[in-house]
């Protein structure tokens, strides 16, 4: 192997290094990504999969049976109060999480893949996003001429919105 290949590849390893995450749509306005570390799976489930339940937070769709397990299904973008989704819709595109033992059923607009990024490239979300919204952020991410949300998958599943004390 020549110089030229090994610069080349060095560059390549560059290129690809960094860490990986979901990419999705919260709703039309809102991007946001989930650390693969936390994801464990991206599933459509039908809105009929998903059994709602009395006396709980109103971001909380019910239960689910996801592969012979039992989780709790969140209106993501309602629980962090954006724009909820569209309620006549016929299935969910669910991201599964996983934090520590805990798994939850996160309902996004859209699934749209996985991206890479160095955790040097997320910066405060402070003074660019609703106050809100900071607490379940580990920060923000500017790619492709647009602002991407870094959720906090722990922040998220240990919210207060969802417990029931």
């Amino acid at each position: 192997m020549n110089n030229a290949n090994i610069t080349l590849a060095s560059k390549n390893i560059e290129h690809n290094s960094g860490d990986g995450y979901l990419r999705f749509q919260l709703n039309q306005q809102t991007a946001a990504v989930l650390s693969m570390r936390h994801t464990q799976e991206a599933v459509i489930a039908s809105v009929e999969s998903v059994t709602s339940m009395p006396n709980v937070p109103a971001c909380i769709l019910g239960l689910m049976n996801w592969r012979s397990r039992i989780i709790w299904v969140i209106d993501l973008p309602r629980m962090l109060n954006l724009e909820s989704l569209d309620y006549r819709l016929r299935q969910y595109n669910v991201i599964v999480i996983r934090v520590e033992s805990l798994l939850l059923g996160l309902v996004v607009q859209e699934i749209k893949g996985t991206t890479k990024f160095m955790p040097d490239d997320i910066c405060s979300p402070v003074g660019q996003v609703a106050s809100s919204l900071v607490p379940y952020l580990r920060g923000c991410v500017v790619q492709q001429q647009e602002i991407l949300l870094v959720l906090d998958a722990q922040a998220i599943v240990h919210s207060s919105i969802l417990r029931s004390d």
